[in-house]
């Protein structure tokens, strides 16, 4: 049996529209060690976990209230043979209206078979089920706390 892209679903209660203003605003729920604009298309922005982690992504697509794709273009992660096993990847998040709410569906493309696969899918665990959800709801995510550098998103 094949392993399947990282995939993480929820529902919170608001509209599609916060729910994509709350994921383009990445130094709030995944890491202040942000450098670059993550809001339009077009946009470039890297994020850095002191050096065990660093990646840049554009922003392929953004549809507001329905989705947003970034395309990993660099990577280096220190803890894998090959450091720069995420470039080429993408990063997918869908938002749909549902019952309770909006539906945030964000699948990791090209992750499957990774080395990384497992101790990926547990950060994106966090930072997608727990950070990104809890910033949705409540206003205050739970983004990496080294600060080493200043952001310069908005």
């Amino acid at each position: 049996m094949g392993q399947k892209d990282y995939i993480s679903s929820f529902t919170v209660k608001a509209t599609p529209l916060e729910v994509y203003d709350a994921i383009t605003r990445v130094t709030e729920w995944w890491t202040g060690n942000t450098e670059g604009k993550s809001t339009a298309a077009g946009d470039v922005f890297t994020v850095t976990f002191g050096d065990i982690h660093r990646t840049t992504q554009r922003i392929a697509e953004a549809k507001p209230g329905k989705r947003v794709v970034w395309h990993v273009t660099k990577c280096y992660l220190n803890f894998v043979k090959n450091n720069a096993e995420w470039e080429g990847t993408d990063i997918v998040f869908e938002i749909e209206p549902a019952k309770a709410g909006t539906r945030m569906t964000m699948t990791h493309v090209g992750l499957a078979g990774l080395e990384c696969m497992d101790g990926c899918s547990k950060g994106w665990d966090f930072y997608i089920g727990s950070s990104l959800r809890k910033f949705i709801s409540t206003g205050k995510g739970q983004p990496d706390a080294s600060k080493s550098k200043t952001s310069t998103q908005k």
